[in-house]
């Protein structure tokens, strides 16, 4: 088995600096405000509160990964059948985090500063990553993609 390294195109710590920082407040969806310890990059990101909860000061790893295959072999991208719901499935990259969602990049923008700002849409659920565009360089436009979250 090839290491994970060869599907994620970044990784980070972030830790959450404001929940909600526009002041709306949705039943199930919170906007995450969040600062990359390693890059700095900064984070806005909406999860759903009721499956997975982040407060204020929390930290968390945050992945994005082009399959959830192992060995690097590409994501049918239409399918996922989470481990324990199959008998006999391979171990998926999937298995080491605790929020997983899939979507695509839908837009990005290269600042004359040298940073991007990506926004990514994963099924109505919005992020926004801006960063140094040499730790970002592996995301490309209309790229589909798994983010994956775990505390720290």
């Amino acid at each position: 088995m090839e290491s994970s390294s060869k599907v994620t195109l970044f990784e980070d710590i972030f830790e959450i600096t404001a929940l909600n920082p526009d002041g709306f407040k949705f039943d199930r969806v919170n906007r995450l405000q969040a600062v990359g310890t390693t890059f700095e990059c900064d984070l806005l990101l909406d999860i759903h509160c009721e499956i997975y909860h982040l407060q204020e000061t929390d930290r968390f790893t945050l992945v994005l990964a082009s399959t959830l295959h192992l060995d690097g072999s590409p994501a049918d991208h239409f399918s996922y059948v989470p481990a324990h719901c199959s008998t006999g499935q391979e171990p998926t990259l999937a298995d080491n985090y605790e929020y997983v969602m899939h979507g695509r990049v839908f837009d990005m923008d290269y600042q004359k500063d040298g940073n991007v700002v990506i926004a990514f849409s994963y099924g109505g659920l919005l992020m926004r990553l801006i960063g140094d565009k040499k730790h970002l360089n592996a995301i490309r436009p209309d790229q589909k993609l798994y983010l994956l979250l775990k505390k720290d």
